[in-house]
């Protein structure tokens, strides 16, 4: 099974208390194919980036941990991002962002795929819309191929939780998934939803698996008309950059693991999905303990 990741490439710049820690590939779907890479999973990331010395960089590093980087648009007339992400008293991340992007963005070859392959989107890349033609023809091609479809809205209040166009394309997106994970915050700002029941019937009530994280709080899944919850690991986190795209990571390899397909996604049962929400709450808590955005190598499962 092959995973595809469709996301925002940037250079995070990581500060505690005023100075540099550390400076390092990031964006949310980079986060989780490095991750699965590692893993040993057959990964491919689709994304942009400038022709620059940050470019060089992440390029690098892609390769280096077997992502592969054909469906990436290097553009002449624009710069690769950088995000400055800020750590608080409880290693929590706020950004600010600097991006330089030229007019024909995203200007790639579709991907080829097949049966039996994952596609991750997700966060503000997913619904800009000077990209959204393209977004769409990616994820359209990926449903006619009959790949299993994960999002995650990832939609916080700087997205601009009362811009009427965004949020129609965030729906759009949940309509288009198989499996969906989120956050009572996304959920929240996109729907002022307060529950899983809530979130659930008004974003995608036919996804075959919804997961509802609450951060410190727990985490709640529908799945085929069952529900389940399940008690977060208590930990003292280093960073908490990367946690929700390393628990999707977490999901996706042990899909893979269960052979999980579309055309058998809707008989998972809660066995199956203890086993997933156990290995995605693993993922998360190791990305936690460091400061990478990413499983260290040689990361094991318990």
């Amino acid at each position: 099974m092959r995973v595809f990741g469709l996301g925002e490439t940037v250079y995070d710049i990581i500060f505690k208390d005023g100075t540099p820690q550390a400076a390092k590939p990031g964006g949310s779907v980079l986060n989780s194919m490095i991750s699965l890479a590692r893993m040993g999973v057959e990964t491919y990331f689709i994304s942009e980036l400038g022709n620059d010395n940050i470019s060089e960089i992440i390029i690098s590093f892609l390769n280096k941990n077997g992502v592969s980087t054909q469906y990436i648009q290097q553009h002449n007339n624009g710069q690769s991002a950088v995000a400055m992400a800020f750590l608080n008293e409880n290693n929590d991340a706020s950004y600010e962002f600097y991006k330089n992007y030229p007019k024909t963005r995203l200007d790639i070859e579709l991907p080829d795929f097949r049966e039996g392959d994952i596609l991750l989107y997700g966060s503000s890349y997913a619904i800009d819309k000077n990209i959204r033609k393209q977004v769409k023809s990616i994820i359209n091609r990926a449903k006619s191929a009959g790949a299993t479809i994960m999002y995650d809205p990832n939609y916080r209040q700087k997205d601009g939780a009362n811009d009427s166009e965004r949020i129609l394309f965030v729906k759009e997106n949940l309509l288009s998934a198989d499996i969906i994970r989120g956050s009572n915050e996304d959920f929240l700002n996109i729907l002022n939803a307060r529950d899983i029941i809530e979130s659930h019937q008004n974003t995608n009530p036919n996804c075959h698996l919804f997961i509802y994280t609450k951060n410190a709080l727990g985490i709640d899944a529908i799945f085929n008309d069952n529900s389940k919850s399940y008690l977060s690991d208590k930990i003292t986190p280093i960073s908490t950059i990367g946690a929700g795209d390393n628990f999707n990571a977490g999901i996706i390899y042990s899909i893979i693991q269960l052979v999980l397909l579309k055309n058998n996604l809707s008989a998972i049962n809660d066995k199956q999905v203890d086993y997933i929400i156990s290995n995605a709450k693993q993922f998360s808590s190791a990305v936690c303990m460091s400061m990478d955005n990413y499983i260290p190598i040689g990361f094991t499962l318990k």
